[in-house]
């Protein structure tokens, strides 16, 4: 009887054993990337900026879809109606429709925008990482020519690049990217010079691991995440320094749907018809503070130091 007693209780624990382990819950695995994740999406200022960007990139994509007119068509018999009516936003002193101009005015935004600073983090991050990476005479002589471009303000050094190239999309996107890559290439050499020296870069270079190879796979991932932050933040500097370029006639085409080019024509009407420059000038400030709240959300998100 004891031993069945003892027989029965033995299964009676190993069946009671066995139920918690056939019921515990799998461990949920946080990757890197998925805390990045979380930590942007816990700051409600990165969110609201990622809705506005959000939606400043929707507008551009489909803004034929958006534009309830042609931004270039001319209605002459309907010049500087007030908001309302047919016109929403009502219209400049040719009659185009100023809401589908700024929408329109969306697409070369985000255009000169993104390119302008993807073309300087390409510039910079190459320099940046030759300079880190190598230092002594190779730094030297990079760093010198990074404060060359330095010493020019970015609106006159881009203004005499367009002086010389044309007007034009392509032509702002290069003199404003030109005058954008030392800060980059700065800030990835800081990063760098803090991290060639560490141990897992040292045991690639002591298995063999060509230079090349290091910087590529090791040097560059784990110095990129001040250059992402600074370049969420520049795209909305780009946003404005292209829009003060076509404000001042050396930028895009002057009958080009942009947000510049509508406030230097608003600004004629002054005290007047304010709705000619005031929604351009909301356009342009909403934008630049999305691209502002999601480099601020990706500063807090990857930067180690201030988890």
């Amino acid at each position: 009887m004891t031993e069945l007693t003892k027989s029965d209780a033995g299964a009676g624990t190993a069946q009671t054993a066995a139920v918690p382990a056939e019921a515990e819950p799998a461990i949920k695995r946080i990757t890197q990337w998925g805390e990045i994740r979380h930590r942007f999406m816990a700051n409600k200022l990165a969110v609201v900026g990622l809705i506005i960007v959000g939606l400043l990139l929707f507008a551009a994509a489909f803004a034929p879809l958006l534009a309830p007119y042609d931004p270039l068509h001319q209605d002459l018999e309907n010049t500087l109606a007030s908001p309302g009516g047919g016109h929403l936003l009502g219209t400049d002193a040719l009659g185009r429709d100023q809401l589908s101009r700024i929408i329109y005015g969306a697409r070369i935004a985000v255009i000169i925008g993104l390119a302008s600073i993807f073309l300087a983090c390409l510039i910079g991050i190459v320099i940046g990482a030759l300079a880190g990476y190598f230092g002594k005479a190779i730094d030297s002589v990079l760093m010198r020519v990074a404060d060359v471009f330095f010493a020019f303000p970015l609106l006159i050094g881009a203004i005499v690049i367009i002086i010389v190239m044309g007007r034009g999309v392509a032509p702002v996107v290069i003199s404003l990217a030109v005058f954008s890559w030392p800060t980059v290439s700065r800030l990835l050499r800081s990063s760098i010079l803090s991290v060639r020296e560490a141990d897992y870069v040292l045991a690639a270079r002591a298995l063999g691991a060509g230079t090349t190879r290091i910087i590529v796979r090791h040097i560059i991932p784990n110095s990129i995440a001040a250059v992402m932050a600074y370049a969420a933040f520049s795209v909305g500097s780009a946003i404005v320094a292209e829009a003060a370029l076509s404000f001042l006639g050396v930028g895009v085409s002057p009958e080009v749907a942009e947000w510049g080019n509508m406030l230097s024509a608003g600004r004629d009407f002054l005290g007047v018809k304010d709705y000619l420059w005031v929604y351009p000038s909301i356009a342009i400030v909403l934008t630049v503070l999305g691209f502002v709240f999601v480099g601020d959300g990706l500063r807090d998100a990857l930067d180690p130091k201030l988890r």
